[in-house]
């Protein structure tokens, strides 16, 4: 007899804006976007959204991977743009008014546009994890949610709460989000036989109370938001939706 599998609770949501800009931390003069959004992005994303308070970077702290499961799942493709920002010399105005200050430099930065996600969340705190589900449910949200940058707002709205179920196959599986490589199962793990547009982006997973990365990860991905077929070594978890619909789903950690 099969051991039965485990089950979690999940809260999903999905989330948009016109611009998103999660910036690689090792680009200097211009800078540059992730192409998806960390972990860590996501962290923030929900702590705004609850009213996590930011100072001290204390909200880090109910975000590490042994309490939050989060997953993603990209709805439109990834598409960027560059804008170019006329960004000012605060430290040398020679005033308190910002129409004293003459010293600009202008900055090219890439940005994601008209991104949209689906977020998947788990928590081990019961009061955490209804607090989001109010939150979502009622739109609305303690902190204004922004895509990376504070200019970027964001708008979500609530898709619905679910078992789902942990589930293990030998064979190919249908996977809807982004997947760590660490968890595909050798050079065999993809079938490629699909067409799609292939990426793995190393990002940062989890940040300290410093702000000091403590885990990364690989994350395998397809451009344009199609799911991929791969082989597992470990459990996936299957989302089973009220109309029929099905998705499969690995959470970052």
């Amino acid at each position: 007899m099969d051991q039965e599998r485990p089950i979690k609770q999940v809260l999903i949501f999905d989330v948009w804006g016109y611009y998103a800009h999660f910036r690689r931390f090792y680009t200097t003069t211009s800078p540059l976007t992730f192409p998806i959004p960390p972990r860590t992005a996501l962290c923030g994303l929900i702590a705004a959204i609850i009213g996590k308070e930011k100072e001290n970077n204390e909200y880090l702290r109910y975000f590490t991977v042994n309490r939050a499961s989060i997953g993603l799942r990209l709805l439109n493709p990834v598409k960027k743009v560059m804008i170019t920002e006329n960004l000012i010399h605060t430290k040398n105005a020679k005033g308190p008014g910002m129409n004293l200050i003459t010293e600009r430099t202008q900055i090219n930065f890439e940005f994601l546009k008209d991104q949209k996600y689906r977020i998947y969340f788990h928590h081990t705190d019961k009061n955490i994890y209804q607090q989001l589900k109010e939150n979502v449910i009622s739109h609305k949200s303690v902190y204004t949610p922004c895509l990376g940058l504070s200019e970027n707002i964001a708008n979500f709205e609530f898709v619905g709460e679910f078992k789902v179920k942990s589930e293990v196959s030998g064979d190919y599986v249908q996977i809807n989000s982004v997947l760590p490589t660490e968890k595909i199962a050798g050079k065999q793990g993809i079938n490629f036989n699909f067409e799609g547009e292939y990426f793995s982006i190393r990002v940062p997973i989890e940040l300290n109370l410093d702000r000091v990365v403590t885990k990364y990860g690989d994350i395998f991905f397809e451009r344009t938001g199609k799911s991929v077929e791969a082989k597992l070594i470990n459990p996936y978890w299957s989302v089973d939706y009220r109309d029929g619909a099905n998705e499969n789903i690995v959470f970052i950690e």
